[in-house]
């Protein structure tokens, strides 16, 4: 009876046993399992991330390259604008050169025309807007009287004073004294002074009768008052 208890014992042992490592084997195989799941998700992740900062340094490649396409673009932009700017300044320029010599040609030839038929020398000078009030000789006479330094007060009473001595008139001639121009010179020749056309342009005359003045009287207001109280200058 012992011995038949002893190996019905024996039995449930080793069925235990049995039991026991079938369920610790399948208890391995799924730990397996899990871990080889783990590992293989550990590695879909890496892979992932490695793919992510690869499209990223891509992307970063792909952005310094268009700011620096960007840059360049925009510098050969400069570039043209600039030399754009400085083409059409240049051909402002020698157009305002060309219009330039073509009036100074142009008044040359009238003047030269004007000479060789004995009238008056044309004048080549700017006028200001101030001498438009006048015409001829005295507007000639206005501009120079600006430009020698005296103010534009002066003018009336050079006008007076020249009106009285020759009339603006570049031929006037003294026949008692002979003197001779708008400023009516003594002799006329002094006049060569301040150019050679003396006889025949106003503004050769107007210049040295301005210098007259200003040396004698300091202003054409002082000539003019000069001349009312003892009827010459």
């Amino acid at each position: 009876m012992k011995r038949l208890w002893s190996r019905l014992g024996v039995r449930a042992a080793s069925v235990g046993l049995l039991l026991t490592g079938l369920a610790g084997g399948v208890y391995l195989g799924q730990n397996r399992e899990i871990q080889q799941a783990s590992a293989e998700s550990q590695l879909v992740m890496q892979a992932n991330a490695d793919e992510m900062q690869l499209l990223k340094a891509r992307q970063a490649q792909h952005a310094a390259a268009r700011a620096f396409r960007s840059q360049a673009e925009d510098a050969a932009a400069a570039k043209a604008a600039t030399e754009a700017k400085s083409a059409a300044s240049k051909a402002r320029t020698l157009e305002k050169k060309a219009i330039a010599a073509e009036a100074a040609a142009k008044k040359a030839a009238e003047a030269k025309k004007a000479a060789e038929s004995g009238g008056p020398v044309a004048y080549t000078g700017d006028i200001p807007e101030s001498c438009n009030d006048y015409s001829g000789s005295r507007k000639i006479g206005c501009a120079l009287m600006l430009d020698a330094g005296f103010g534009l007060a002066q003018f009336p009473c050079l006008d007076k004073l020249w009106k009285k001595e020759s009339g603006w008139n570049y031929k006037a001639t003294n026949r008692s004294s002979g003197a001779y121009g708008i400023p009516q010179s003594l002799p006329g020749s002094k006049m060569a002074s301040a150019g050679s056309d003396w006889k025949t342009n106003p503004a050769t005359q107007i210049k040295w009768g301005l210098g007259y003045i200003e040396g004698r009287y300091n202003t054409p207001c002082g000539a003019w008052s000069h001349s009312q109280n003892v009827g010459w200058y």
